[in-house]
């Protein structure tokens, strides 16, 4: 990595450094060179190839130079070609028969597929790590009753756990929607020029060959195809997945602007970590800013833009297909994953080292609680024979005046407020009254279906791998380290 020149924050700033690796320009030919491979050595099954050939083009397979490429595509304008060509010139015996039968698309989109495929399995992985995290969370803070809040306004109490298991449940619906991706990311094939495989049949004789040749080079790769395609796979495909990963920036960025709101000082009730050096501001050395949440918040809003061109590249792949997709996607698909990947990455470390404030969650439980206990108050009161109007108004009237001493710095007064006021003593004892206003009579179920969605987490199956045995891994580079934003 140099500093001199513009670089996306991707390349070096953001997203783990395995899956940089494997979205680099040089793991990009690596594997456009193991599709040749593969391929090679099915059409040597058939007499296509010979095994002097194979042994040849399977000796230079890592023999990457992408400045001689770039060098040859400055002149022809076709990356692959340019590659094709290097290649062949290092494979003396064998490069006159690199991409026998094929089109571009047959090498890039198996190489696009697998790609994706090994990225959403590292996520998805990492995604059920964040959902074990919560699940943690969940089990420790089921019978923590804490004040809810609509509107941004006190409501009625709930528990922690309970709202824990809120952001969790979310996470639950995008990790089915990327298994569904997942499952559905499907190779084009070897069908060359517009998906027919007519060059694959005619170098076969017509042998209806074809089809195993093609499922031996995918096979290589873990991979498999559709029945039908055009020149690629469907770009379908790639908006299904950068919808599921904007799914995902939905819930972390709910979750994560949440966070924000409740370590405010008027609320106080959660942090994120916050490092021992840490610094907030370079003007106000007392800040502690919710940097990790912030950062979720703003990488999140990119997810729905890529999705969106995602979306474009399906709706105008004319006819058999189009290149106005091709410079697009060579950003969207790789940053989308590492987008999605820092995120969950920065979820993980905040949901792990989150400091719950007992006191100020019963604090505010104090000064907010009773008022949640007014509607049961109202019930009793008219079940012993009081006007329901009458009642209400009483009701109203006094939780004015406790929200009037609340503004004024004051204890909530409404249980001492409710057990005076005759219309309602004459018909309820006043300690039962006190007893209505207590916030922890009003959590219904929330602790038993906080702690059931944290059971169905721990039961989760593992997400499904993508691996290739024979194809290694790309170096990974050194890991990046902490940022401000």
């Amino acid at each position: 990595m140099t500093y001199d020149s513009y670089a996306s924050p991707f390349s070096w700033r953001y997203g783990r450094a395995e899956l940089r690796a494997l979205f680099s320009e040089h793991e990009r030919r690596r594997l456009w060179r193991q599709v040749w491979l593969a391929l090679a050595e099915a059409q040597s099954q058939y007499g296509l190839v010979t095994a002097e050939e194979v042994a040849d083009i399977r000796a230079h397979v890592d023999d990457v130079d992408v400045d001689a490429a770039l060098k040859i595509e400055s002149e022809i304008h076709h990356d692959l070609m340019a590659e094709i060509r290097v290649f062949a010139s290092q494979a003396k015996t064998g490069g006159g028969k690199l991409h026998l039968g094929s089109t571009s698309m047959d090498i890039e989109d198996t190489v696009e597929t697998y790609r994706l495929r090994r990225a959403v399995a590292m996520i998805g992985a990492s995604l059920g790590d964040l959902l074990r995290a919560f699940a943690t969370r969940i089990r420790e803070n089921s019978g923590v009753v804490c004040m809810a809040f609509t509107h941004l306004q006190p409501a009625e109490p709930t528990t922690a756990g309970y709202r824990f298991a809120v952001y969790a449940q979310d996470l639950l619906i995008d990790d089915a929607a990327l298994r569904f991706a997942f499952e559905n990311l499907t190779a084009k094939g070897m069908r060359g020029a517009v998906g027919t495989a007519a060059s694959y049949e005619q170098l076969l004789n017509g042998s209806g060959w074809a089809a195993s040749m093609e499922k031996s080079v995918l096979d290589r790769f873990g991979l498999s195809a559709r029945e039908i395609s055009t020149q690629t796979y469907p770009r379908k495909l790639d908006f299904l997945l950068l919808s599921a990963l904007a799914g995902i920036g939905a819930s972390l960025s709910k979750f994560a602007a949440d966070i924000r709101i409740l370590s405010s000082p008027e609320f106080g009730e959660v942090h994120e970590p916050f490092a021992e050096k840490q610094v907030g501001s370079s003007a106000m050395p007392f800040k502690r800013n919710p940097i990790l949440c912030e950062r979720i918040g703003s990488l999140a809003r990119l997810l729905p833009a890529y999705a969106d061109v995602a979306w474009q590249n399906a709706a105008t792949n004319y006819l058999e297909r189009t290149l106005d997709d091709s410079a697009n996607r060579r950003t969207i698909l790789p940053e989308a994953l590492l987008c999605t990947d820092e995120i969950v990455q920065l979820a993980i470390k905040v949901v792990n080292g989150l400091t719950i404030e007992s006191k100020r969650i019963a604090d505010n439980l104090r000064t907010y609680g009773p008022f949640a206990g007014t509607e049961s108050v109202l019930l009793e009161a008219v079940r012993a024979g009081g006007d329901r109007q009458a009642v209400h108004e009483v009701l109203r009237t006094a939780a004015m005046q406790s929200w009037s001493a609340i503004a004024q710095g004051k204890e909530n007064p409404l249980g001492s407020l409710l057990a005076e006021e005759p219309e309602l003593t004459s018909r309820l004892d006043p300690a039962e009254i006190r007893r209505m206003l207590e916030p922890s009579g009003h959590t219904g179920s929330a602790e038993a279906r906080a702690l059931a969605l944290a059971e169905r987490i721990e039961k989760l199956e593992p997400f499904p791998a993508q691996a290739s045995t024979s194809l290694g891994r790309p170096s990974t580079g050194a890991p990046h380290g902490a940022r401000s934003g």
